[in-house]
C-alpha cells in the first residue's frame, strides 16, 4: 500500500464477449465490472502490439556480473522529462534552483511534506478506525491460531522472518504462495497479509507471508536479497510444514510486487549467466502474481512526488537517480542483453483495479505489454472501479465472495478438479465490518 491522491485515470471499457475469468492465453486483458459474475470476465483487448520507441541502453548484465547496470541513455531520457516538469528544473542534488539554495528548498519541501504527511496521517488514523472491526478479528487468528507459525527466521537480518498460514486439512502437500506485503518500501511488515493468509488457507493453500527490511533500515537492494532468501527458504523447506514444492506461487502487492518482481528478475539474471547457487531457481517458481504493481520507476516518480512520496525520499530508496533503470523490471525484460534470463520467467498474471490512483492500473498494464513482446506469458486482470486498498482490504472484508480472490483461487487449482470442486461447494465467507463503514473508510482512505 502507498500513503500516497490524484485524481484516478478513467477505467477502459469495451463491449467485447464473455471470457472466462481463468486467463487462458498470453497478452490478454480482462476487466471485472461490479456488476459481472465471478464466473465471467468482459474481453477488454488482446492487441497485436507494435513495437515502441524503448529506451536505448548498453548492456544491462554482463553474463557474469552483479544487478547492477544502468544505461546514460535512461538518467538522459529521466533528465529531459523532469526537466519539462513545472517548478522542478533541476535535480534534486542541484546546488541551486530558480536562485534558491538546496537547503533552502530542502527545507521548503519538508514542510510542505509535513503538512501532507500530517492530513495523511489523520485520515490513516480515521481509516483503521472504520475497519477496525475487521482488524480485530483478523488480529485475533493472527495471534492465537494454531494454523499461523510467526516469526519463522529465514536469515541473518533482524527482519529476517516470515509467517506461514497453514490449511487445517492436512490431506496430502498442499499449493504454496509465497507473498511479499507492500508498504511503500516504508512500512511494509509481514503481518499485513494476514487476511490474504486467513482467507487462502480456508481453501487449502499454504501463505508465506515474508517480511524485509524497510527504508531506512535498508535500501532497495537489500529488499530484493531479503525477499530473495525468503523466496528461498519456502523453496527450500515448504515440505516440512506440509507444502509442495513443485507447486509454488510468488505474489506481491504495491511495494511488494514491484520488489518481488525484482527479485525474480534477478534470479533469473544469475541462473542465465550460469551464477552457481543452491538457493532457488526461477524454474521453482510455478507462476507471478502482481497486485496493484508498479514496474518502471520512471515513470512513477514525479507521480509518488505529487503524492508526497517526495522525490529525494524515493530517490534515496532506490538508491540514486542512476539506479532507477536496474529497478525498472518493465524496461529490464525489454534488454535484449538479458533475453536468455527473460525466456527462464514463469507465467505472469498481473492485477490491478482501474480506480487506484495511488498507482495506476497503466503501471500493470504497460509491464503486461511489454512482457507479451518479449515472448512472457502475460495476463492482465483489471477490476473496474476498485481502488488500491478496496481489492486488498475493503473487498474481502465483505466477506462472501470477491473477485480477486475468486482468481487467485482459479488460477492455483486450475487442473485440480477436486479441489476446484471444493471451491465450487466452499460455504461465503463471513462479513468482518458492516457495509456503511466499509464505504466510509474507502472515502477516507489516503492510500
Amino acid at each position: 500500500m502507498l500513503p500516497i491522491s490524484v485524481k484516478p485515470p478513467p477505467p477502459a471499457s469495451s463491449s467485447s464477449p464473455e471470457m472466462p475469468t481463468v486467463p487462458a492465453a498470453s497478452g490478454t486483458m480482462f476487466l471485472r465490472s461490479p456488476e459481472d459474475d465471478l464466473s465471467a470476465t468482459r474481453l477488454l483487448i488482446s492487441p497485436m502490439f507494435e513495437d515502441r520507441n524503448g529506451l536505448e541502453a548498453k548492456p544491462f548484465l554482463p553474463r557474469s556480473s552483479s544487478f547492477s547496470s544502468v544505461t546514460s541513455s535512461s538518467a538522459s531520457f529521466y533528465q529531459k522529462r523532469r526537466r519539462q516538469t513545472a517548478g522542478d528544473n533541476v535535480s534534486p542534488f542541484s546546488s541551486a534552483n530558480g536562485g534558491q539554495s538546496f537547503r533552502e528548498r530542502t527545507t521548503s519541501e519538508t514542510t510542505r511534506l509535513g503538512y501532507r504527511w500530517i492530513l495523511r496521517f489523520l485520515g490513516l488514523g480515521l481509516y483503521s478506525f472504520l475497519i477496525f472491526p475487521g482488524f480485530i478479528q483478523v488480529a485475533f487468528y493472527y495471534f492465537f491460531s494454531r494454523q499461523v507459525h510467526r516469526g519463522i527466521v529465514y536469515g541473518d537480518q533482524p527482519r529476517n522472518r516470515l509467517d506461514l498460514y497453514l490449511p487445517k486439512n492436512t490431506d496430502g502437500p498442499k499449493p504454496v504462495v509465497a507473498f511479499i506485503t507492500g508498504g511503500a518500501w516504508i512500512i511494509g511488515y509481514k503481518a499485513w497479509g494476514s487476511l490474504l493468509g486467513l482467507q487462502l488457507s480456508e481453501r487449502d493453500i499454504i501463505v508465506a507471508c515474508i517480511d524485509y527490511r524497510n527504508f531506512p533500515q535498508g535500501t532497495m537492494s537489500d529488499m530484493v536479497e531479503d525477499s530473495c532468501q525468503g523466496i528461498s527458504f519456502v523453496c527450500n523447506h515448504i515440505a516440512e510444514y506440509g507444502g509442495d514444492p513443485n507447486r509454488i506461487y510468488l505474489m506481491g502487492q504495491s511495494a511488494g510486487a514491484h520488489i518481488a518482481s525484482c527479485a525474480l528478475l534477478k534470479r533469473a539474471v544469475e541462473e542465465a549467466g550460469e551464477t552457481e547457487s543452491n538457493s532457488w531457481s526461477v524454474s521453482q517458481i510455478k507462476a507471478y502474481f502482481g497486485l496493484s504493481g508498479g514496474y518502471n520507476l520512471f515513470s512513477l516518480v514525479d507521480h509518488f512526488h505529487s503524492r508526497g512520496l517526495y522525490r529525494s525520499v524515493f530517490l534515496s530508496i532506490m538508491e540514486g537517480e542512476e539506479s532507477l533503470h536496474r529497478f525498472s523490471p518493465e524496461l529490464l525484460v525489454q534488454d535484449p542483453s538479458i533475453r536468455n534470463a527473460v525466456s527462464l520467467l514463469p507465467p505472469i498474471a498481473l492485477f490491478h483495479g482501474t480506480g487506484d490512483y495511488s498507482i495506476p492500473f497503466d503501471a500493470s498494464k504497460n509491464f503486461a505489454d511489454a512482457l507479451e513482446r518479449v515472448g512472457v506469458k502475460a495476463e492482465l486482470i483489471l477490476y473496474e472501479g476498485r481502488t488500491h486498498t478496496d481489492v486488498f482490504v475493503q473487498d474481502p472484508m465483505r466477506g462472501g465472495k470477491d473477485k480477486l480472490f475468486e482468481d487467485l483461487v482459479g488460477y492455483i487449482h486450475a487442473g485440480d478438479p477436486e479441489a476446484l470442486a471444493k471451491d465450487a461447494n466452499a460455504p461465503p465467507r463471513k462479513r468482518l465490518v458492516p457495509e456503511c463503514m466499509l464505504k466510509l473508510a474507502r472515502r477516507v482512505s489516503p492510500f
